[in-house]
């Protein structure tokens, strides 16, 4: 068992969410959950991180800050959705700005889904996270893993609306817009 298991750090960041997992994210630093006799450390540094958690869906704004966080931690690095909202999107899933779960800006390897999460899953989260963490550092150490290809950062024009994307919803009810006004007398 490697010393990243026995005392892990994470970063924690807020993609935009409304809040309430972030508070659940505190309550885990308090007396009553005390994640820091496990050796868990919050850390402001995604250098000095293994464990990147996220709370809140992904914007087109913010999607970039994800990646960039991700792409600052060192290997082996695991990712925890926490929350509804960071899995998928949550109720702001459809709403026209929100591009979905933290996995359409970085690849995720814990889904912690709850509305809000509770500190206790939050903490069991951490726990199977600290698996994969232990998963990757093995394969690092073998040479079987590289560190993998970030999505190409998507936009809200590429939100898949009704099956198709917003962009081509729009441009497709702006062409039936001008067939409709070729045909109508003025």
């Amino acid at each position: 068992m490697s010393s990243t298991v026995k005392s892990p750090w994470l970063i924690h960041y807020d993609a935009s969410s409304c809040n309430g997992c972030d508070i659940e994210v505190l309550a885990c630093l308090t007396p009553m959950y005390d994640v820091e006799r496990f050796g868990i450390i919050n850390t402001g540094n995604p250098k000095h991180a293994d464990i990147f958690l996220v709370t809140g869906s992904v914007n087109e704004r913010n999607s970039k800050v994800v990646q960039q966080i991700y792409s600052q931690m060192l290997e082996p690095k695991v990712v925890i959705a926490c929350g509804i909202c960071a899995c998928s999107g949550g109720i702001f899933k459809e709403c026209y700005n929100t591009l979905g779960g933290v996995d359409v800006a970085i690849p995720v390897d814990v889904y912690a889904p709850g509305c809000a999460i509770r500190p206790e899953a939050i903490i069991d989260a951490v726990v199977t996270g600290l698996g994969v963490l232990e998963e990757k550092r093995a394969a690092v150490a073998e040479g079987r893993i590289e560190a993998p290809a970030l999505p190409q950062t998507p936009t809200a024009a590429d939100k898949l609306v009704d099956a198709q994307t917003v962009r081509a919803a729009a441009l497709a009810e702006t062409q039936s817009g001008w067939a409709t006004r070729e045909r109508s007398p003025q």
